[in-house]
């Protein structure tokens, strides 16, 4: 939204000013469609935080961090008092060789700086009149985080376990054609 005039002769023109106000209005979000099998409630946390991402950032940062705290429970199945001590499980699952397949040290590295960021908004400072701000490329960081893991945790295990699925119907099927008697060499080895 731009402000707008007219000229000495009553033509309507925008004045060369910034705009008072820019609006993604189709689409709605930045959002990129998620698959059935992450879990929908963060997939609602996800697509909310990039709905509100320029409208107001800090809730933005703050609704990836839920997010990415929803994916630690659910895909890692870590589960403490804090998003904190989650990440810090999840360190020594990773160290001692037990974390799921697709986490990562960096990418747990990153969850510690979501904390951070998300934490800007979820808690207050100790001094109240100490505003940290969140601006929307910092809130689409943490977006692009999300993303990622998406990829890295959810559809790389759905295709794996497709994937193996597929393998293993192949090889009953084959094994099924191997001990089933076959009329037509039962036939060649009578003729023999």
């Amino acid at each position: 939204m731009k402000k707008a005039g007219k000229d000495s002769l009553g033509n309507l023109h925008f004045m060369r000013e910034a705009p008072l106000l820019t609006r993604r209005l189709i689409p709605e979000s930045s959002a990129k469609p998620q698959p059935h099998f992450i879990p929908q409630p963060i997939r609602e946390d996800y697509l909310e935080a990039c709905r509100i991402r320029d409208l107001s950032p800090k809730a933005s940062a703050t609704l990836a961090r839920r997010c990415l705290q929803g994916m630690v429970r659910d895909f890692t199945g870590v589960k403490a008092p804090s998003l904190y001590k989650e990440i810090e499980k999840l360190s020594e699952l990773l160290n001692s060789g037990d974390a799921p397949k697709g986490v990562s040290e960096d990418s747990i590295e990153s969850l510690h700086h979501v904390r951070s960021l998300g934490n800007i908004g979820a808690h207050m400072e100790k001094d109240i009149d100490v505003i940290i701000p969140v601006e929307p490329e910092e809130a689409q960081i943490l977006i692009d985080l999300i993303e990622i893991l998406f990829e890295e945790w959810y559809v790389a295990r759905e295709k794996r376990q497709s994937k193996f699925a597929a393998l293993r119907v192949t090889a009953e099927e084959k094994q099924a054609l191997k001990e089933s008697p076959n009329p037509e060499v039962s036939e060649k080895r009578e003729q023999q």
